[in-house]
Order: structure tokens, then C-alpha cells, then sequence
């Protein structure tokens, strides 16, 4: 990192700290009044930020296997994401100690009345979820070790040279990284209703953490690439291409989540429509409904224009944006599964918000965010020039 750039990032890591501490502050208070919400929340948030970091491994290697100006671009700001794992493993030691506040599968006399539950004991059980998280973490460690270690080299070597190891290691890491993040998202998320099941689930989860990176990233990288030296070092197409790859996932993501729904519908099975049928009555239709239109409908005309797309301004600001309809789609899904009840016959739930579920997202991401900035700072942002 150039001595010019230090100022800035300092700055991003301080002031990301103290929201981060503020917010740490807060959700401790909320623990000690309402430690079943506390866990809530602190899920939305986890899953939100864990999710960056584990969408930086992803794009990551996806860069090392099919190139481009856009990774380049945003590589070291990737890198820096990947080595936040170990704050992430840090904030996972809250839900692994929350695991009887969350799944209702961890509770022996709960699944001893429940047959659905007793079927799928064997997977759902408390050790298997201890042990499959300590699988995930080894197996993301060690991708992220070997990756950072062989861009080390690139430094001395030339990324040429060291190129064809990347692709070595990145193509069979995406499909194990693939497989971790789908069963990850089952444990962590889709177990809270334990009889709701979808193939599609750890692709959706897949496509979310990558958008979320998407914004992160274009949102540093416009925020650095203003100030000098890296004013002329950023190119005005490198902002275009990378805010339509953002446009792009967008895309993919509303793919994806409509497909799950259109899939679930169709077949009309008890079992399955009971997630949605949770979703869309008591006030969370309205949640549901404003994250058709400001999530998809807003992001996808905003990003359709170029000019938007070529002004690091414009830009920065709908990544921003695009990070807390991030926050509002994980509610919808996240939160309702918590309200329990029975409207004419059917799984319903009433729409609620708790401060909780504004703070914790803010408290991880001031966290993340501070540590991110500490680790971009160590190395050089040169990869900015074309290797």
C-alpha cells in the first residue's frame, strides 16, 4: 500500500471501529434484556457479514479461473475480505453457544413428540452441527491460506507465473466451497423450521453473499479511488464493469428466490408452502413486497443507466443501497420463522422489528469493516495496474 493511501483507510478502519464498539455496546444491552432476541438478530447480522467475507473467497477464485479488468480491479480489496476468516470464526462462537435459543431440533423433548424431526435426527443434532462447522472453517482457512500465499509470490514472480497454481487450486475450490456454503446455509439458516426443505437453497445463499461482496467492494473501491493516487488509476470502465456485474447478480439473485417460490407453489406440498404461507400473511407481505420493489425493481432501473454505473459517486451510494436491501431481504426470511402461530388453520406469524435487528447488522459490520481496512492496509493496492 502506497503511504498516500494510509490516511484514508486508517480513517475507514477508525470510524468503522467506533460504530462497530457503539454497536457492540448496544447488543449487549439487548443480550442482557432479551437474550432469545439477541440470538435473532444476531443471526441476520452474522449470516450478512460472514457471508461478505465468504463471498470474497468465492469471487476470488472465480477471478483466478476466468480473468478480467473487474477482478483486477477489486483483487486485493477480495483478498483483504478472505483474511477477515478469522473474526468471522470469532463471531460464529455467539450462535454456537445460542444453539437451544435458535433450533427448536436441539431440544430432545421437542423432537421426542416430533416425527418429522426424529427423521432427521441423525443430521440435525447438536455434535454434527459442532463438527460440520469446524469442517467448513478448516476446509475455508485452507483455501484462503493457499490463495493469499500464492499472490505473495505473484509479487515477486509475476502474476503470469503464478497464475496457472491459482487456477489449479481455484477450480475444485469453488466446488467444495460450493458444497460448504449449501451446508452451511442449512445448518446455520434453513434448520430454524426444520420441516421446510430446498435444493435450491445454498445456491440462493451462494448468489446473496456474492452481491453482498459486489457492494462492499464497489463501494471501497469508489470510495479510495477518488482520492489520490488511485484517482488515475481506476479507470472509468472498471466502475461500469463492475456496477454491472452488481446488476447482474441482482439478477441472478431475483432468479434464484423467485424460482425457489415458483418451484414450492407449484408443487403445492403442506410440508413446503407453510415457509411461504409464513412469509406472506401477518404484515410480512408487505416486507416480502418491498423487497420485490427495492430490491429488485429499484437496483435493476438504477443499474440500467451508465451514467450511474460510470460515476464512482453515483455509484458508491447504490452500493450502499444494495447492502441494506441485502439487511432487508435476510429479514424476510430469517425473522418470521420465529413468530409461531395458527391463522385459519395454517403456520402464520405477525410482522414484529426489534432494535436488536438494526443494531446487531451495524455493531458486525463497524467490527468487520474496521478489520477489513486493517488488513487491506498491509499489503499494496498495485494489483489496480494491469499485471
Amino acid at each position: 500500500m502506497t503511504e498516500a493511501m494510509r490516511p484514508y483507510l486508517d480513517r475507514l478502519q477508525s470510524r468503522a471501529l467506533v460504530v462497530g464498539v457503539a454497536g457492540l455496546l448496544a447488543t449487549g444491552a439487548g443480550f442482557a434484556m432479551n437474550s432469545e432476541q439477541f440470538y435473532r438478530s444476531y443471526l441476520l447480522a452474522f449470516m450478512l457479514w460472514a457471508g461478505v467475507a465468504l463471498g470474497s473467497l468465492s469471487l476470488l477464485m472465480l477471478h483466478h479461473m476466468v480473468g478480467g479488468g473487474w477482478g483486477v480491479a477489486i483483487r486485493r480489496g477480495l483478498e483483504a475480505g478472505t483474511r477477515t476468516l478469522p473474526l468471522v470464526v470469532l463471531l460464529f462462537l455467539p450462535l454456537a453457544l445460542g444453539v437451544h435459543s435458535l433450533y427448536e431440533w436441539s431440544h430432545p423433548e421437542v423432537v421426542a413428540k416430533d416425527p418429522v424431526l426424529q427423521s432427521k435426527q441423525m443430521y440435525l443434532n447438536q455434535t454434527g452441527f459442532y463438527i460440520r462447522a469446524v469442517i467448513y472453517f478448516v476446509i475455508w482457512f485452507f483455501l484462503t491460506a493457499r490463495l493469499n500465499k500464492m499472490t505473495e509470490e505473484q509479487e515477486r514472480v509475476g502474476y503470469r507465473a503464478i497464475r496457472p497454481r491459482l487456477q489449479r487450486l481455484s477450480a475444485p475450490g469453488i466446488i467444495i466451497h460450493s458444497l460448504c456454503i449449501t451446508f452451511a446455509s442449512v445448518d446455520w439458516v434453513m434448520s430454524i423450521e426444520p420441516h421446510y426443505f430446498s435444493t435450491i437453497y445454498g445456491a440462493i445463499f451462494m448468489v446473496n453473499q456474492a452481491l453482498s461482496t459486489f457492494a462492499v467492494m464497489i463501494f471501497v473501491l469508489c470510495l479510495l479511488a477518488t482520492k489520490e493516487p488511485m484517482r488515475g488509476v481506476v479507470k472509468t470502465q472498471t466502475y461500469h464493469d463492475l456496477g454491472s456485474l452488481m446488476f447482474a447478480f441482482n439478477m441472478l439473485w431475483a432468479y434464484v428466490s423467485f424460482s425457489q417460490l415458483l418451484i414450492v407453489w407449484s408443487a403445492n406440498l403442506p410440508e413446503e408452502i407453510a415457509y411461504y404461507v409464513k412469509r406472506m400473511r401477518g404484515g410480512w407481505e408487505y416486507v416480502g413486497l418491498a423487497v420485490f420493489l427495492f430490491h429488485f425493481c429499484v437496483i435493476f432501473v438504477l443499474l440500467l443507466m451508465k451514467k450511474i454505473k460510470r460515476d464512482p459517486h453515483l455509484l458508491r451510494k447504490v452500493a450502499a443501497y444494495v447492502l441494506v436491501m441485502r439487511v432487508l431481504d435476510l429479514f424476510w426470511v430469517i425473522r418470521p420463522a420465529f413468530s409461531h402461530g395458527m391463522e385459519n388453520g395454517a403456520p402464520a406469524s405477525h410482522f414484529s422489528i426489534h432494535w436488536l435487528d438494526i443494531a446487531a447488522p451495524v455493531a458486525l459490520g463497524g467490527i468487520w469493516m474496521a478489520f477489513f481496512a486493517f488488513q487491506l492496509k498491509k499489503r499494496s493496492l498495485e494489483p489496480l495496474a494491469l499485471e
